[in-house]
């Protein structure tokens, strides 16, 4: 699945690394001065965003858009995670937005994008 992702995001322009995490891991809260997309490849992993309470889950095949600026921490689910990321120019991501699997391809460009297809994360959990 790791290939088609990347070929997936390759066809947006965007270079992909791959990282992983094993079960339980955590990453402290923190910001970046790029625009992120992640790509949940394989097992779950949750995103916190302390300066709102709101938190994201993403499975295998769900994406995570984030704008630079935008505090996070996670926690690895308990199978561990393998996720492909790409950085953007800061201001490319226009809102911080889960994409669930299988409805991303179409909508990553925004133009396509439905409600049905894509969720804005406000302060809740999504």
């Amino acid at each position: 699945m790791s290939r088609d992702i990347a070929g997936m995001l390759a066809g947006e322009g965007l270079d992909a690394g791959s990282w992983s995490n094993g079960p339980g891991d955590r990453y402290a809260a923190h910001a970046h001065a790029y625009d992120k997309v992640l790509v949940c490849a394989r097992g779950s992993i949750v995103f916190g965003l302390p300066d709102t309470g709101a938190s994201i889950r993403l499975e295998t095949g769900d994406r995570l858009e984030l704008p630079a600026g935008t505090r996070h921490d996670a926690a690895v689910g308990p199978d561990g995670v393998t996720c492909l990321e790409a950085h953007r120019q800061a201001g490319s991501v226009a809102s911080l937005r889960r994409l669930p699997a299988g409805s991303w391809p179409e909508a990553a460009g925004g133009a396509s994008a439905t409600g049905d297809h894509t969720e804005t994360v406000s302060a809740r959990e999504a």
